[in-house]
């Protein structure tokens, strides 16, 4: 795969001019604008001094704006590097003196926060995205933009839920993107023309930025939404025969429980993406009223967010597997020494594939950790039977997945560990019915917790979608597992109930 995404949005944009290939809530560009907008704000980009490889942060909600300036920051040869826009100061700051971006543009929501980040670090520029609207209808010089781009250019750095307590920065390049587009498109060639998909994600995740480019390579359309809303979800699939639907299950859970579910049209959808938890049996049932099979998937960002994929055959008969890798991407599982397991053993995912990253921003110690011989070693425990599929059991890492968002609970446990009176804590994750997931807290502490000043601390330094909502004060220090670790196993087994018991918090 010696091409890049530039190479293929621009053969779509001849091809496909006048199709649409980004629609929001209030606005939507065919590829033929799309091609002249974003060529016109690389130009500028370029003038401005942007030198190949700086990086540039986009920091922002969901938006066309957000959509044009990537692909801008793309053909100027930047390495795009956005930051979560619900971050705090402090979990921004962090994030950005590890980028060293040229750039950083900003919504008007996120003005003040651009400017308490500048403090720290003058030498970035610091400029609102609105800005990018001044070149909607400039047209490029023509002139093709020499800035030494390959397959092997990084494209973003995307970051990581951070189960070590701070996020890592993926890196992706055009072969790692085009890599994963290609596993997918022969895996199933009927979604992969032209698709309609609707995009729930941030754009600053694998399930945001990676599923707009997806839409894009394949001359399909992206409709970008800037949060999820069930009653509008299913409007959209009915009226924009969206053709392939991806989410975490409660997604999928909220808009069955709408009363428009029954009357919707879903005949357009060719896939049903499901990841991050199992579906219940009866949410199966429920979707399967409506002509559609839920194709569960794994995958995690590190390897481009989606690795394999349960195809229809056997996702009617093993519904909670996730398939047995991709054309080009293979699965395997290894032991704690880094033997493969047999089938039917469980054992460490492990991951072998184009679309695997290039490695994490700036990290050769990490990335030489989960990267061994060519396998992307995941950090979940999973088990694969005899006709080579795969079911997850567990995550190793720890990731609390609240509403399709991930939590880190090493950096809940790193926030609450120094407030006072705290000897030992163990976030975990507690039921959620509007979210699938919330975080829990169990911390001991023989002599109390002041526990709204322990939510005005947490608020301090974690987003607000990272909150604890539930805490529980044990009187005894945390169960151990036999290397000395807290028992994370043993304290899911004893909270099991805990939403039905504890108080939500916020």
């Amino acid at each position: 795969m010696n091409g890049t995404l530039i190479d293929a949005v621009g053969w779509w944009s001849e091809l496909r001019k006048d199709e649409p290939a980004i629609v929001t809530q209030d606005d939507q560009l065919t590829y033929g604008e799309l091609a002249s907008w974003a060529g016109a704000a690389a130009e500028w980009l370029v003038a401005k001094g942007l030198k190949p490889g700086e990086r540039v942060t986009i920091l922002a909600t969901n938006s066309l704006a957000w959509c044009v300036m990537s692909q801008a920051v793309m053909q100027a040869g930047g390495l795009l590097a956005p930051v979560n826009p619900r971050f705090t100061v402090s979990e921004a700051s962090h994030v950005v003196g590890r980028y060293e971006p040229a750039f950083i543009f900003y919504d008007q929501d996120r003005a003040e926060l651009a400017a308490a980040i500048g403090k720290s670090a003058p030498a970035i520029g610091l400029l609102p995205l609105s800005i990018v609207d001044e070149f909607r209808h400039t047209k490029p010089s023509g002139r093709k933009l020499d800035r030494g781009i390959d397959a092997d250019t990084p494209v973003v750095i995307i970051g990581t839920s951070g189960s070590t307590g701070y996020p890592k920065g993926v890196v992706y390049s055009h072969r790692t993107m085009l890599g994963g587009y290609a596993d997918f498109a022969i895996a199933d060639a009927r979604a992969a023309h032209h698709p309609r998909v609707m995009m729930f994600g941030p754009l600053c995740t694998s399930a945001g930025y990676y599923v707009l480019m997806l839409a894009l390579v394949l001359g399909g359309t992206v409709f970008v939404e800037d949060s999820f809303d069930p009653v509008k979800a299913l409007k959209r699939i009915a009226e924009d025969k969206i053709s392939i639907l991806m989410g975490v299950p409660v997604f999928f859970e909220r808009m069955a429980a709408c009363k428009e579910f029954a009357g919707t049209d879903m005949s357009s959808i060719r896939q049903l993406q499901s990841g991050g938890a199992r579906v219940s049996r009866e949410l199966l049932i429920t979707w399967m009223g409506k002509g559609l099979v839920f194709q569960q998937l794994y995958g995690q960002t590190e390897a481009g967010g989606c690795a394999t994929i349960n195809p229809v055959a056997s996702a009617v008969e093993f519904p909670e597997k996730c398939g047995r890798g991709m054309p080009f991407t293979r699965l395997a599982t290894i032991d704690q020494d880094g033997n493969f397991c047999p089938p039917g053993v469980p054992g460490e995912i492990v991951i072998k594939g184009p679309a695997v990253m290039v490695g994490y921003w700036r990290d050769p110690e990490a990335t030489a950790k989960v990267l061994v011989d060519g396998w992307l070693r995941t950090g979940d425990l999973g088990v694969i039977d005899e006709q080579g599929l795969l079911t997850m059991l567990d995550r190793l890492k720890d990731i609390i997945i609240s509403g399709g968002m991930n939590i880190s609970a090493a950096e809940l446990e790193r926030v609450i560990s120094v407030f006072p009176n705290v000897l030992e804590v163990a976030v975990i994750a507690a039921h959620d019915e509007r979210f699938g997931e919330a975080p829990l807290a169990v911390i001991f502490a023989p002599r109390g917790i002041d526990i709204p000043a322990l939510l005005a601390h947490c608020r301090e330094q974690l987003s607000a979608y990272k909150m604890v909502r539930y805490v529980a004060i044990s009187e005894e220090p945390l169960p151990r597992l036999a290397a000395g670790k807290i028992s994370k196993p043993a304290l899911r087994k004893q909270y099991a109930n805990a939403h039905l018991v504890l108080d939500k918090l916020g």
